[in-house]
Parts: structure tokens; sequence; C-alpha cells
């Protein structure tokens, strides 16, 4: 049992974390594993971190599942994540039901393999009505990507003179609805966020954990919102 578990003050729980799921590569290359296998065993740590985020009262988890830079990998692996993507829905969306899990995704359809497409809009499709967690796919997602598509989507149904605001500029990102970022997570030891969540990263609180997310648990979840409680959120105040 984590350490950090009976310190934990339950009444500053973060609505949305954001994880990073770094390491999966250098995870099997440790083991001389193929670097697919990586992220086989990365896809199996969702399950128990929705579990304890569902335990603690998160609202929103949000995964950088593919980037608009992951393309530039080799086409092979590309083709393994997409087949990993498809196994993971089709052998856990009844039990993401059961759970009350709704599925979202972040991230821009242009490019992505009409077979993905079509197994990420039926999980969305048959998880809308779930109300007690959102777990926030990010596949094909890139920060700046979603603030320049934001702004477009805006600008094709602006009045005449209109100004762009905060406001209307959030309600056109990938995320709208979605609670702003407290938490940010990243694992296996890099202190950068990657062009990912850029404009609702605004005021999170940044964890970076050495530990590679195949490894990542329920205690590593837990010291991640001690350390998020440690701190003070000003938002710019005194």
């Amino acid at each position: 049992m984590s350490r950090y578990k009976g310190l934990i003050n339950p009444d500053i729980i973060p609505k949305h974390i954001a994880i990073i799921m770094d390491g999966n590569g250098r995870w099997a290359q440790k083991r001389s594993l193929p670097r697919t296998e990586g992220h086989k065993r990365g896809a199996d740590v969702i399950e128990p971190l929705m579990d304890a985020s569902i335990k603690l009262g998160i609202k929103t988890v949000s995964l950088f599942a593919f980037s608009v830079e992951n393309w530039s990998r080799p086409k092979l692996e590309v083709k393994e994540l997409w087949d990993l993507l498809k196994y993971y829905f089709q052998n856990n969306i009844e039990r993401i039901k059961k759970k009350n899990i709704r599925i979202i995704h972040s991230g821009s359809t242009r490019r992505l393999p009409p077979s993905t497409k079509k197994i990420i809009q039926n999980a969305v499709d048959e998880t809308k009505k779930n109300r007690k967690i959102v777990l926030n796919f990010c596949v094909n997602y890139g920060g700046r990507q979603d603030i320049v598509d934001g702004v477009n989507k805006w600008l094709k149904n602006r009045k005449p003179d209109e100004q762009l605001s905060v406001k209307k500029l959030e309600r056109n990102l990938y995320t709208s609805g979605l609670p702003e970022v407290d938490l940010m997570i990243r694992t296996s030891g890099e202190f950068r966020i990657s062009n990912f969540l850029l404009w609702q990263l605004a005021y999170a609180e940044l964890v970076f954990m050495d530990v590679l997310w195949p490894d990542f648990n329920e205690s590593h979840l837990y010291e991640a919102i001690y350390q998020y409680q440690q701190r003070e959120r000003r938002f710019g105040k005194i």
C-alpha cells in the first residue's frame, strides 16, 4: 500500500488529471522485448488507473495516446499502435460501460485509418450517457493544432465584427466542455510537456515521475496527488 494514500486530503482532489504516458518503448528495450510489447503493457495500466481515479472522485482523466508527431515513427509501429487501440476497445468496452465511464476523443480525425475512426467513434457513442468519470483519449493530438483548429472553427461560424475571446476559443477546442486541467503527470523522468494540451495546462500543476509508464500503478497516482496537494495554487493572485 502506498504511504501517500493516508496523507491525501479527500477535499482537495484534482477534478481533471492529464497524463503523458511515456516510457513504453524504453520499458520493452530494458527487457529485450519488442517496443510493441511495451505499448501492450502500457495499455494494461489504464484500467487500474481508472479504478483508482473513480475511488478518489476524479472527474476527468486525459491520456496522451498518440501525438501528431508520432506519425514520424516507423510505419510498422504506427500500424501496431492502431491495432492495439482496436484490441483495447474490443476487449474493454463492456467493462468500461459497466463502470459508468464515458469515453471521448480529443484530436484530429485527419489521417486516421477508417477502422481506427470507427472504433473510436463506436466507443464514444456507446458510452455517451455514462456519468461517473470521463476518459479522454488524446489520439492524433497536438496542442498547437488544437488551438489552430479551434480558431478556424470559430472563424467559420463567427458573426460580422465578432471578436474572439478566451471563452469562445475554449468552446471550439477539442476539449470543449471538460474542466480545466488541475494536474499533469508525465512518466519516464522526462521534463517536457511535448505539445500536450498547451492551452488547457495554463494553470495546471506539473508532476514529473521517474517511472516508466508500464510500471505506473495506484501508488504513483497517490504520490502525484499528494505532491499536487502540497502546492499553493494562486492563479496569478498574491
